[in-house]
């Protein structure tokens, strides 16, 4: 996939807006790192990692901190999700309007689905009912049945829907509307959009709390997270962070919240308890994806300037990084080993 700085070809997080944005120019060559030792409480797993102009995902082991393996998917991979089994993988095709399904034992594609005009996040309900993919070109989420693989349903949300989030029970979807300044909020049984809560300006990603009572959103163009009340369907208050972030997640405990700021080329901290930045972490250039790691003592950001994985040591704050394909994106975890 070619570079270029149309919002809808690169629908990921910053990848769309925050290239168009900056106009960072891609680097030469990997940069060069000699971090600290990787943290030897992570668990064992793997990494996913979608890289958006390799057309591939590289899989990446938790322990030796390496690239183990690469998995040739559709045009323009950015955003990946994983089955709650860990045996399928959900990969994005932007540029090729599919979903690539990948078998993670044994690293091959087993399915290629087509789904609405230039899809952009996709996530997988916890109790594995539904696979959703939100297509940033068409203002659709497409419904995907894991049993079938085929679409069921398709439903139409704000524009340009950039980030999704499921509850813990699976009856509820949320999406961010990129170019609608507002989360749209979906009945998983019906289909039915049943509120629109508007927030900060350009949301690209959501991470709920483990107990479902908050929504955190990344907010591209106005630097902040918005905090919503899931009861009450209303933003409460808003944290201001660092330049354009996009990827987010929230650790297991619910304590704190990891944002990749995309211009600022780092990742802010955020205290559940008082709503504050309490730090942040140097990571490498153009940080967008971000998944937090199922023991909650890792996070894994992808640099897409750097094509690299930065991964932060929560516990010290020490970062690793591990060279990945080109134009890294979307990230996700497993906690077993394929």
């Amino acid at each position: 996939m070619t570079r270029n700085r149309d919002f809808g070809r690169y629908t990921v997080v910053v990848l769309a807006a925050a290239l168009g944005l900056t106009g960072l120019p891609h680097p030469t060559g990997v940069r060069a790192a000699t971090p600290p030792a990787r943290p030897d409480h992570a668990a064992s797993g793997h990494v996913y990692v979608a890289n958006l102009h390799s057309d591939t995902v590289s899989v990446v082991d938790t322990r030796s901190g390496t690239v183990v393996d690469t998995v040739a998917v559709g045009d323009g991979p950015d955003s990946v999700a994983l089955s709650p089994d860990g045996s399928r993988l959900y990969v994005t095709d932007s540029a090729a309007d599919t979903v690539s399904v990948v078998d993670t034992r044994t690293g091959t594609v087993v399915e290629t689905v087509a789904v609405g005009h230039e899809p952009s996040r996709v996530t997988v309900s916890p109790d594995n009912r539904n696979v959703y993919v939100a297509n940033v070109g068409a203002g659709t989420v497409s419904v995907i049945s894991p049993r079938t693989l085929a679409v069921t349903d398709t439903i139409a949300v704000g524009e340009a829907p950039l980030g999704l989030a499921v509850t813990p029970d699976s009856r509820t979807l949320y999406v961010a509307n990129a170019g609608s300044d507002s989360v749209s909020v979906i009945r998983t049984d019906s289909g039915a959009v049943t509120a629109a809560i508007p927030v900060g300006g350009g949301p690209t990603a959501l991470a709920l709390a483990p107990d479902g009572r908050h929504l955190y959103v990344s907010n591209l163009t106005s630097d902040d997270v918005s905090v919503v009340d899931t009861r009450a369907r209303t933003e409460t208050g808003r944290v201001p962070v660092g330049d354009q972030p996009a990827g987010i997640g929230v650790l297991p405990d619910g304590s704190r919240v990891y944002v990749a700021d995309v211009g600022s080329d780092d990742v802010s901290v955020i205290s559940t308890r008082s709503l504050t930045v309490t730090g942040t972490v140097a990571v490498g250039d153009g940080p967008n994806g971000l998944a937090v790691g199922p023991d909650g003592c890792s996070v894994h950001v992808s640099n897409f300037d750097s094509d690299t994985l930065s991964v932060i040591d929560t516990r010290t704050g020490r970062t690793s990084t591990v060279p990945v394909g080109d134009g890294p994106t979307g990230v996700t975890t497993q906690s077993t080993p394929r």
